[in-house]
């Protein structure tokens, strides 16, 4: 009994060391930054179409690395939505410092989040079909029970707030990166949903152990709060503080 203990115990710390080497490699090529969080830019980057040529309905969901050392770790991800017609842009993400509260438009769509350009996850225009998804962002926007709870590490935070959204609009075909800590978070009264880009399906224990099989996300393994995976369309290795290596 004692012997398979220590084979168990063993195949976990192999299993961690391999995790934390691709953070590792993120901490070396990223570094730290050198500035105070409020000097940091957060600029608009272009990747949104300005409302006054672009006349369409637009979803766009954007994830940066997380300003200071939790960008070696983990990214920051947001939801930003602009009506048929409309004449400006509206924005939801989850605030760590504002309490783990939904919040709306504290920057432009595309700003860098305190000097880290995002990368656009999803880029959807066109017409009623798009304003019917925006009114579903909304409603689980609306019905994100979190809201009010924050962790760090393992969640809930940001990155639970948007698969939460995910999974209610699988249209979206959201494909969150591995480094979005707190993305597979489940509760321990509910281990078992669908993925965050709503197919397939995910068994998750409290955010710290837990699988996932999907189409778009491949194949998941969470294992100390950290993720790490293969994903076959296209061909992507996902590896924690990394995101995907194709």
């Amino acid at each position: 009994m004692l012997r398979l203990v220590w084979r168990t115990v063993r195949t976990l710390m192999v299993l961690l060391v391999l995790m934390l080497l691709p953070i590792g490699m993120s901490a070396l090529s990223r570094g730290v930054p050198d500035v105070p969080w409020h000097a940091a830019t957060r600029e608009p980057t272009g990747q949104a179409p300005d409302p006054a040529t672009e006349r369409r309905a637009v979803i766009q969901v954007y994830a940066a690395p997380a300003f200071g050392w939790r960008g070696i770790v983990g990214v920051h991800p947001w939801i930003a939505v602009k009506r048929t017609g409309a004449d400006r842009w509206q924005r939801w993400e989850v605030l760590g410092w504002g309490g783990g509260r939904v919040v709306s438009d504290r920057m432009t769509p595309d700003a860098e989040w305190f000097g880290s350009r995002p990368q656009l996850l999803v880029d959807l225009r066109g017409g009623a079909e798009v304003e019917a998804l925006i009114d579903r962002i909304e409603a689980a926007v609306a019905g994100y029970p979190y809201d009010g709870r924050y962790a760090i590490f393992p969640g809930p935070n940001s990155n639970t707030f948007v698969a939460h959204v995910g999974r209610a609009v699988p249209e979206l075909g959201l494909d969150l990166p591995a480094n979005a800590v707190g993305k597979n978070w489940l509760p321990w009264t509910a281990p078992v949903a669908r993925a965050p880009s709503g197919g397939g399906v995910m068994v998750n224990f409290g955010g710290w152990a837990g699988l996932l099989l999907a189409p778009e996300e491949g194949v998941e393994v969470t294992l100390f709060g950290l993720s790490a995976g293969v994903d076959f369309q296209p061909l992507d290795l996902r590896l924690p503080g990394v995101g995907g290596v194709r």
